[in-house]
C-alpha cells in the first residue's frame, strides 16, 4: 500500500495529490502538522521533515514533490502525464525550471508581506504570458507542469483574494483544469482552508 505522508495546505502536497487522484490510485494517508512537525516526521524526512513524502512496502522513501510526481507518474502509466515527444519532455522540465521564479517564489513574498498584489500580478503577467493561447502550459496535452503549477494558482485566488482570472490565458487555462475531477477534489481541500 502507498502511504502519502500530506498537509492539506501545502501546496507542494497538492501535486503528489492530484497525480495520485488523476491515476485512481488507492493510498493512505498521514496528516502531518505544519506548525508543530513531530519528531517522527523529521526522521522519516531529514533534515526538516518536509512534506510530502511517499512510501510504499520495502522501497526507499521518496520526498521532493517533483520526485514523487515523475515517480508516480511511471509506476503507474495510465493516463500518461508526460509528453512522448522528447522535446514536449524537455518543455515539461522547462516550466518546472521557471516554477520558481513565475510562480512560488512571488507567491510566498506576496503571502508573507513582502510582495504588494500588484507586483505579484506582474509576476501572473509573466506565466501568462508564458501559456499564451495553448491549451495546457505544455501545449495541447494536460502534463505534470499543469500539475506543478495549479496548486498555487488556486491558493492565491482563494486564499490571498488575488484576482488571478484578470489575465485571460491563466483564466482560460483555470477554467480548462476546473474540468477535471482531480482539479475539483483540489478546489474543495482549498476551499476547507479558507474556514
Amino acid at each position: 500500500m502507498l502511504t502519502l505522508y500530506d498537509a492539506p495546505r501545502c501546496p507542494f502536497c497538492a501535486r503528489a495529490r492530484i497525480v495520485l487522484a488523476e491515476k485512481g490510485v488507492d493510498f493512505e494517508t498521514v496528516i502531518v502538522e505544519l506548525d508543530e512537525r513531530p519528531a517522527w516526521m523529521v526522521e522519516l524526512n531529514p533534515p526538516d521533515g518536509r512534506v510530502p513524502v511517499l512510501e510504499q512496502s520495502a522501497l526507499p522513501l521518496l520526498p521532493e514533490s517533483r520526485v514523487a510526481m515523475r515517480y508516480l507518474d511511471e509506476q503507474f502509466p495510465e493516463p500518461p502525464l508526460m509528453p512522448v515527444d522528447t522535446m514536449e519532455r524537455a518543455l515539461v522540465d522547462l516550466a518546472f525550471e521557471r516554477f520558481d521564479a513565475l510562480i512560488s517564489t512571488p507567491y510566498y513574498r506576496l503571502k508573507n508581506g513582502r510582495l504588494t498584489v500588484e507586483e505579484f500580478h506582474v509576476s501572473l503577467a509573466g506565466f501568462d504570458e508564458e501559456l499564451g493561447e495553448a491549451a495546457y502550459i505544455v501545449g495541447s496535452d494536460y502534463t505534470l507542469a499543469d500539475i506543478a503549477y495549479i496548486p498555487w494558482i488556486l491558493r492565491a485566488e482563494r486564499l490571498l483574494d488575488v484576482a488571478v482570472r484578470e489575465h485571460a490565458n491563466i483564466a482560460t487555462w483555470l477554467e480548462r483544469l476546473e474540468e477535471r475531477e482531480a482539479i475539483r477534489a483540489e478546489i474543495s481541500v482549498v476551499s476547507s482552508l479558507v474556514a
